[in-house]
């Protein structure tokens, strides 16, 4: 199930409240989460059917160790067929390493659940990267604030509205 979501679009995440606000064009999907699932990834890609997989984003939060922000956590969105790239992280980020960070910071700086972080309207501003893959497409998806619920919008749109970094952070 989709809708496009307008400017005038009530309710709905932070992370759609965020997109409308600032009159970003996207469209919304739906699907059933199934509980127990923790490869949200697979389980999006699988629940969306005709969609490339290399166009369906996974957000992933970081903390890094040296540098401009050390000791902060940061945001990266890549491709579900990718691995996240610690080091090409760092190295996007000035800092001088980069590890995953622990999911229950992730929630409480974000204020999504895991499966859910969407990179879109998080309680903080962190700084975000995405992975410069998502330029080879019209669109992509990320997680829209909840599990069951995708994003979909112009790589360029989300970079605009996140203000967000495009660097080579994915492998594989």
């Amino acid at each position: 199930m989709s809708r496009k979501k307008t400017k005038s679009s009530t309710g709905g995440t932070p992370a759609t409240l965020a997109l409308d606000a600032a009159g970003t064009a996207f469209t919304v999907h739906t699907f059933e989460h199934t509980p127990g699932v923790t490869d949200f990834g697979a389980e999006a890609a699988a629940a969306l059917g005709d969609v490339e997989t290399d166009r369906i984003c996974k957000t992933l939060l970081v903390t890094l160790d040296g540098g401009r922000h050390a000791g902060s956590l940061a945001v990266t969105v890549v491709p579900v067929t990718m691995t996240l790239d610690l080091k090409a992280v760092a190295t996007a980020f000035g800092a001088k390493k980069a590890a995953m960070a622990d999911p229950a910071d992730a929630e409480r700086s974000t204020g999504y659940v895991v499966g859910g972080i969407s990179p879109v309207g998080q309680k903080k501003a962190l700084p975000t990267v995405v992975d410069a893959s998502v330029r080879d497409h019209a669109t992509i998806f990320v997680s829209g604030g909840r599990r069951g619920l995708d994003i979909e919008i112009a790589p360029g749109d989300l970079v605009d509205v996140l203000g967000a970094d495009i660097a080579q952070v994915g492998r594989g």
